[in-house]
């Protein structure tokens, strides 16, 4: 779909470094808040746990998507900017086409256009996202603040090889370059 795609998560078990859920929370929330990506597909075993440590930042809005549909109407009610799916859930036959339709569905049309297309139902939609937004970061920490009031190893393990080429690559926020340069230096 003519998308630039970064993997900076783990290409398989037993990865160097192992990568957690939490771990992909702070790689999220720090590619997203320096605009180094616009979109981030996420998940973990069940996806729960990836969509949680996700939405735990400001400036993520994290959706489970199981299906299709769930890809589509959260992209086009929420207006998020991350995906969680459940990577060990559901898998068997028929789950590399899921796994297509969500991205078709997902990255196929504009986000943030309301649903259903009813008078009143997109634009109540679109006001409710942004006021999740709002809500969202006026009872957050900036995103520096919250990365410094968890366990620093925590953080810095997230800083993986492939991490760091897309957020150096794409980074738009000299404030979080510079914190992410500092952590990688201790």
């Amino acid at each position: 779909m003519g998308h630039t795609v970064y993997n900076t998560g783990m290409c398989k078990d037993g990865d160097d470094p192992y990568l957690t859920y939490l771990n992909i929370g702070i790689q999220a929330a720090l590619l997203l808040n320096s605009k180094a990506v616009d979109f981030v597909v996420t998940g973990c075993g069940t996806g729960q746990g990836a969509m949680m440590a996700c939405n735990a930042f400001p400036g993520v809005v994290c959706g489970y998507c199981i299906d299709p549909s769930d890809a589509y109407l959260f992209l086009q009610i929420n207006n998020g900017n991350a995906l969680a799916l459940p990577y060990a859930k559901g898998f068997g036959w028929g789950a590399d086409l899921n796994l297509q339709y969500i991205f078709e569905k997902a990255f196929g049309s504009p986000k943030g256009m309301g649903y259903p297309n009813e008078p009143g139902r997109k634009e109540s939609q679109n006001r409710n996202a942004a006021l999740l937004s709002q809500m969202k970061e006026a009872i957050s920490k900036d995103l520096i603040s919250a990365l410094k009031a968890i366990d620093p190893e925590l953080v810095k393990g997230s800083l993986s090889p492939r991490f760091q080429e897309c957020f150096f690559a794409g980074c738009q926020d000299p404030e979080l370059e510079k914190f992410v340069k500092e952590i990688l230096e201790k």
